[in-house]
């Protein structure tokens, strides 16, 4: 073993110990804590701190109820009016359509008229078409 591999062994001796000792504050320092603090304590600081908290949410809520006890929610009146206006419509949508009375135009009954100036062609066509609407 030579001077340098001893020197070595002693520093990582020396860092081993100081790492232990480090350790070993550490667990003596966190079971002093631990004795002012156990489970049951803590369990009943929870409850404790529940209790509080309930304690302040019913007190929220007894002063935001209003002072006149005939005074309504505003919301409530809301939801009741468009509670209404909705069966309004409903109502409206069931209810069967006016039928609205449309005037047509009279209809000849007879020939068309000649049109003045026709030629031969559209004479035809015209016989075509009034032969056509006989049919129908």
């Amino acid at each position: 073993m030579t001077l340098e591999t001893q020197v070595m062994n002693l520093e990582s001796a020396a860092q081993n110990a100081a790492t232990f000792q480090a350790m070993n504050a550490g667990k003596n320092a966190m079971s002093n804590i631990r004795e002012d603090t156990n489970i049951d304590k803590v369990d009943d600081l929870m409850d404790e701190i529940k209790e509080e908290m309930e304690m302040a949410d019913e007190i929220s809520n007894a002063l935001a109820q209003p002072v006149d006890p005939l005074l309504t929610d505003e919301d409530d009146l809301l939801a009741e009016l468009q509670e209404l206006e909705a069966q309004d419509v409903e109502d409206e949508l069931l209810m069967p359509a006016k039928a609205e009375e449309v005037t047509l135009p009279v209809v000849p009954s007879g020939e068309l008229p000649k049109i003045p100036n026709a030629t031969k062609a559209e004479e035809a066509e015209l016989k075509q078409l009034e032969a056509e609407l006989a049919g129908l």
